[in-house]
């Protein structure tokens, strides 16, 4: 049942068909999470299961694929589990996976959409992006479920987060950018684009001490070839700032998808002082913090007062930290004098490693 969400008191015939039809199965599918999951709570509670389903993770896009330099038996990794890896162990694997490194740059611009795995017209791709994924969420789902009018203005706001995916966004200042539109009311905003897998967003994550005055979101596009279709984006390989987006939004999926079971929180850090160093994506564990920052360029050595080196020198609670980095060459432990050592890992290769579950 495809788009559950638009059919009246649809939970409650789920409920009878569960009490009555012990043998069948059902699966239903809807883009709007929030409607699903209070379907559950008031007539699913113990009969059904909500699960989110992200566009495809790099691993899925190579499997569907189906790739036949995909290597076999490889370790499950988990970010905790990182620092035991010594440089022989990441020399294996980065050379196990370098046959796949040719299917990275497709991923980046198809994204993880099974429909346009085959597909060779980036063109067609990014029109059918922009009409079939975000116009009906935008246009369909938010207004017909959400009751929102104002299309004009969440139109913007969603273009201005795609301007801005990978960045720390102020609220107050869309808001004036936005025909002064309400703080509220672009909060609002956010949070439906949200809820309805448009983006997601990353909160700031304590580090060292440093007190959280104002709690400023990160926001992400969920799927990076979203924000290259709105933006018509069609030289991403010729222009290293995008392209670095593009890995820092997919890197971030990655991580989110893979923990998003788990009793993780994933944010980013910021110092407050100190020009704002910033690191990219953090994961807190129960028992300690991973650290990961998105170097994706031809010399990625992070500099000695980089945010990543500072607090891997003086931290007690990190557990592991990664640089992800372009070349395909370019691994291994970096040689500094930290307390917890940094981990260089190629971008095709973590989000493989990360993309299995």
């Amino acid at each position: 049942m495809d788009e559950i969400q638009y059919a009246s008191d649809w939970d409650r015939w789920l409920k009878v068909y569960y009490d009555t039809k012990p043998k069948w199965k059902v699966v239903a599918t809807g883009s709007a999470s929030p409607k699903l999951i209070e379907g559950v709570k008031e007539s699913g509670v113990g009969r059904w299961t909500v699960v989110c389903v992200p566009t495809l993770s790099f691993y899925e896009f190579c499997e569907i694929l189906g790739a036949e330099e995909r290597p076999k038996d490889l370790p499950h990794l988990d970010l905790r589990e990182l620092l035991s890896f010594n440089d022989h162990q990441i020399s294996e694997l980065v050379f196990l996976l370098m046959p796949l490194q040719k299917y990275f740059n497709r991923y980046l611009m198809v994204g993880g959409f099974p429909e346009f795995v085959f597909l060779e017209d980036w063109f067609l791709i990014q029109r059918i992006l922009r009409e079939d994924v975000v116009d009906k969420v935008i246009k369909r789902d938010i207004p017909s479920l959400f009751n929102v009018r104002n299309l004009t203005v969440l139109e913007k706001v969603f273009l201005y987060l795609c301007f801005n995916s990978s960045s720390v966004i102020n609220i107050s200042t869309i808001s004036k950018q936005i025909e002064n539109v309400s703080v509220t009311t672009i909060e609002n905003y956010i949070h439906l684009l949200e809820n309805t897998n448009l983006i997601y967003r990353s909160l700031p994550i304590e580090l060292g001490g440093k007190k959280i005055l104002k709690a400023k979101p990160k926001i992400y596009i969920s799927d990076p070839a979203i924000r290259n279709a709105v933006l018509m984006i069609d030289n991403l390989f010729t222009d290293s700032k995008e392209l670095g987006i593009t890995v820092e939004t997919a890197v971030f999926k990655h991580i989110y998808s893979f923990y998003s079971e788990e009793n993780v929180k994933i944010g980013y850090f910021r110092k407050p002082t100190d020009n704002q160093k910033e690191i990219d994506i953090v994961a807190q564990f129960p028992n300690g913090k991973s650290l990961i920052e998105v170097k994706f360029r031809e010399d990625s050595t992070p500099a000695e007062n980089d945010a990543i080196v500072q607090i891997c020198q003086k931290e007690k609670d990190i557990i592991s930290a990664v640089l992800i980095t372009k070349r395909a060459e370019d691994y291994g432990r970096l040689e500094l004098s930290a307390k917890v050592p940094i981990i260089k890992i190629p971008a095709f290769v973590f989000m493989y490693l990360f993309g299995r579950k």
